[in-house]
């Protein structure tokens, strides 16, 4: 009961001294309020954008391999044009990489065209992703379809005219009816809507989105477009691995030495594919936003300083003014850790209080439109606001506090 008892008197002290001195205690509460807002804001900021990012990212496939003519990173000493000769995966060797690999959950094949023209009657889209894909897309790759149905093993093996269109393909075609059983028309061949994907909306990063996607059966798109020529459309086979396999490790060495059988490449010879994983733009985006997290770390600390010297004069001038008041306590009988963590809490509180100023701050900023961008206040940093407020509240406090719980009673209550 002692201790509530000191919690709601240290309480009292902290309020009245609020509301005695309310302009002093405002003005040192600003630094506070502004560095929580400087980190917390930065951090939102940070998340948000990174998540986003990510999100975008998400047409790459999660805890997939990709196998393709090119890697998406360049090696410094292979030379260019042995990456130009490179063969192109294939739709046999799909088949036997889906017939043999244990390692991998899911094998798709899947090969796409950028900025084609689809139209119904008078409407046209002219920024279509075509994309043509096995049975087992929606396996590897996510493929959200709302309304209507995704192909059927039958629709993929004979290379039927189906397709399954995104948001964004609907309603330019369609605008006032609803376009699942009609016709379109890619490259002059009608297509009939089978589905349609959920909205996906615009991306920071300006990515694909499956709202732009048009989907057709992999053998329906190369009876459109050959692939043939060093420039060609390129085929590309995505396998899923086990959630067991760390890494993906297990599963890119089977992939690795079933390519090079089925392409009959010797051992001392190089190989001839390359091996993508959607983890490596990840790393590079969690290195990114490391720095720009580091740097709101730097920029806010400066306003945290400030906050806290602001803390900290203001519990000498209460210490000062209340000296009377602790002598008092202490002829009474009040124990030194009764002074000391009154005037410890109170400085506490006073922080307390400046980084909830700030994190509301932060909480109307999400409110402000900032184009596909979408600021969400989260757990963990308001989490953070509140310790960092409560740290710097501390550490103000402890030396005022300090000196008023070693006072000895009978020159203060002189005072």
């Amino acid at each position: 009961m002692i201790y509530i008892h000191l919690f709601l008197e240290s309480f009292r002290f902290a309020l009245s001294a609020l509301r005695a001195n309310l302009l002093r205690t405002i003005l040192s509460l600003l630094g506070v309020t502004v560095g929580i807002f400087s980190i917390i804001a930065v951090f939102t900021l940070v998340d948000s954008l990174e998540n986003n990012i990510r999100s975008s990212l998400n047409f790459l496939g999660d805890d997939v391999i990709r196998i393709e003519k090119f890697p998406w990173i360049f090696e410094d000493d292979y030379p260019w044009w042995k990456y130009v000769n490179r063969p192109k995966a294939n739709y046999e060797e799909y088949k036997f990489l889906e017939e043999n690999a244990a390692q991998a959950s899911n094998i798709t094949i899947f090969a796409e065209r950028f900025g084609t023209m689809v139209k119904h009657e008078n409407n046209s889209f002219n920024s279509a992703i075509i994309s043509g894909v096995a049975y087992r897309h929606k396996d590897v790759f996510e493929i959200p379809v709302e309304e209507g149905r995704y192909f059927s093993v039958q629709e993929v093996d004979n290379g039927a005219n189906v397709t399954i269109i995104g948001k964004e393909i609907a309603r330019s075609l369609y605008p006032t009816s609803n376009p699942l059983g009609q016709e379109l028309k890619i490259r002059g061949i009608k297509f009939r809507v089978i589905g349609i994907m959920e909205e996906q909306g615009a991306s920071v990063i300006d990515a694909p989105s499956a709202d732009e996607f048009c989907y057709v059966p992999y053998k329906t798109f190369f009876k459109m477009y050959s692939g043939k020529g060093v420039w060609g459309v390129e085929s590309i086979i995505a396998a899923k691995g086990f959630e067991t396999d760390e890494g993906l490790k297990e599963l890119e060495g089977e992939l690795t030495g079933l390519l090079r059988q089925k392409r009959g490449l010797r051992p001392k010879e190089a190989t001839n594919f390359a091996l993508n994983r959607p983890e490596a733009f990840g790393e590079v985006v969690s290195s990114i936003f490391g720095v720009i997290s580091l740097a709101g770390w730097v920029i806010g600390s400066f306003s945290i300083l400030v906050g806290g010297f602001g803390i900290a004069n203001i519990m000498f001038v209460s210490v000062k003014e209340r000296t009377n008041i602790i002598g008092i306590q202490k002829s009474l009988g009040a124990k030194n850790f009764f002074i000391l963590f009154q005037f410890l809490f109170e400085a506490v509180f006073l922080s307390l209080l400046g980084g909830l100023f700030g994190l509301l701050l932060v909480y109307l900023l999400s409110f402000v439109s900032l184009g596909s961008l979408d600021l969400n206040l989260s757990f963990g940093n308001v989490f953070l606001g509140l310790s960092v407020s409560v740290i710097i509240g501390t550490v103000s406090g402890i030396i005022p506090a300090g000196m008023a719980a070693k006072m000895d009673p009978v020159i203060a209550i002189r005072a």
